[in-house]
C-alpha cells in the first residue's frame, strides 16, 4: 500500500512540473508575441525569392501576429555588407538575416544575436548552429541540369568524368559569383571529394573543357541551358529544374556522381536590432511547420523535418551529398575563387 501511495504521489509530482514547464513555455510564447505586437514591424533582409515566397510568409505572419513583415533582396554577399556598414555607423535597420555564409561573417563581427526557437532542436545537427546563433530555415543541393532537346536523355553526362566528353567543350555553363552555388561551389566540392592533389587534376582537366561563366545567380544559369545556349549547365539547384520541368521547359537535373553538394540558408536575429522581438517572433515562425509549407510551396527544400520537400528526390540521404558547412565555405570560398581565376 504505502509503495502504491508513493508512486501516486511522484505521478503526481510529474504531472504538476510538465504541467509547470508547459505553461511556463506557453507564457513565454506569449510574452513574446506580445512584445512583438508593441514593436509593430520586423525587417527581414533576404536572399530567398520574393515572389511567390517573401510576400507569401509575410501576409500569413501579418495575419498571424499582426506584426507587419518588410524585407529588402539582394544576394548573400551584398545583404552581409550592407548590414555591417549599417551596424558600423549606428544605423541597424535589419532584425532578422539569412545566407549561406552570412551567420559566420555576423559571428566574426559580433553581429549576431546568440538565439534559436526551441522548435530547432529537432532538426538534424548540421541544420543549427553548435555556438547558438543560427539555424536553417531551408537547404540548397547543387548539382548539374541538361537541355533534353540538345542531349537525349538516358545519354546525359552523369559523373563528373563524363563532362569531360569533348561533345560538351564550350557547351557547359556556371554562375562565377563567390558562391557555393556557382563555379567556387563547384571547385570546393571536387577538392574536398577528391583532395588536392586529384581534384586539382580533375579540374585542370574540365578548364580545359572551356565551361562558360556568367555573373548571374543559379537561377539565370539553367535559363541558358534551357533557351539552348548551352547543353548542360552546372552547379544549380535541381527544384529549378523540376520546377521549369513541369512547366514544359527542355530541362532535367542530374543527380551528379561521386557526389553533389549541399549546404543550409543560415538565417537568424541580429544582436542590437531595433525590433528584437519581432525578430524572435519571425524566426521562430519561419522555422515552424506553418512556415516551412510556405518554403516547400516555392520549391525549396525546409529545414523542418516535419515537412517533407516537394520532391522526395531532394530528402537528404537519397543520394550522395558532400555537404559544406557555412563556415568552410565562408572561410574556403577566397581560396576556391583564386583557383577559378587561375584555371577558368
Amino acid at each position: 500500500m504505502a509503495r502504491h501511495i508513493l508512486r501516486r504521489k511522484f505521478l503526481t509530482l510529474l504531472a504538476a512540473a510538465f504541467w509547470l514547464s508547459t505553461s511556463a513555455a506557453q507564457a513565454a510564447d506569449a510574452v513574446l508575441i506580445e512584445a512583438a505586437k508593441k514593436e509593430g514591424e520586423v525587417v527581414w533582409y533576404t536572399t530567398q525569392i520574393i515572389n511567390p515566397l517573401v510576400v507569401n510568409l509575410a501576409a500569413d505572419f501579418k495575419s498571424k501576429y499582426g506584426v507587419t513583415l518588410n524585407y529588402v533582396r539582394a544576394n548573400s554577399t551584398e545583404l552581409s555588407l550592407r548590414i555591417v556598414n549599417e551596424a558600423r555607423a549606428g544605423n541597424l535597420q535589419a532584425d532578422v538575416y539569412d545566407g549561406t555564409t552570412s551567420a559566420e561573417i555576423f559571428k566574426s563581427e559580433k553581429l549576431a544575436l546568440q538565439w534559436v526557437p526551441d522548435v530547432a532542436k529537432s532538426f538534424p545537427r548540421d541544420y543549427v548552429d553548435p555556438e547558438g546563433y543560427w539555424v536553417a530555415t531551408n537547404y540548397y543541393i547543387n548539382t548539374a541540369a541538361f537541355n533534353t532537346d540538345l542531349v537525349q536523355p538516358g545519354t546525359e553526362p552523369t559523373t563528373w568524368d563524363a563532362l569531360l566528353d569533348p561533345k560538351y567543350r564550350g557547351q557547359m555553363v556556371w554562375g562565377n559569383s563567390a558562391s557555393v552555388s556557382a563555379a567556387a561551389g563547384f571547385i570546393g566540392t571536387v577538392l574536398k571529394q577528391l583532395g588536392d592533389d586529384r581534384g586539382m587534376a580533375y579540374l585542370r582537366r574540365i578548364a580545359g573543357q572551356k565551361p562558360a561563366s556568367i555573373g548571374a545567380a543559379a537561377r539565370v544559369v539553367i535559363d541558358q541551358a534551357i533557351s539552348g545556349e548551352y547543353k548542360v549547365a552546372l552547379q544549380i539547384f535541381p527544384e529549378h529544374a523540376d520546377q521549369d520541368s513541369g512547366k514544359g521547359a527542355p530541362i532535367k537535373w542530374i543527380a551528379m556522381q561521386p557526389t553533389m553538394s549541399a549546404i543550409v540558408s543560415t538565417t537568424g536575429v541580429l544582436a542590437n536590432s531595433p525590433h528584437p522581438n519581432a525578430g524572435k517572433l519571425l524566426l521562430d515562425y519561419l522555422v515552424s511547420a506553418d512556415g516551412q509549407r510556405f518554403y516547400r510551396e516555392a520549391f525549396y527544400s525546409p529545414a523542418n523535418p516535419l515537412v517533407e520537400p516537394i520532391n522526395p528526390a531532394f530528402k537528404p540521404g537519397k543520394y550522395s551529398t558532400l555537404f559544406l558547412t557555412p563556415k568552410e565555405a565562408m572561410q574556403e570560398l577566397p581560396k576556391w575563387m583564386d583557383i577559378y581565376r587561375k584555371l577558368f
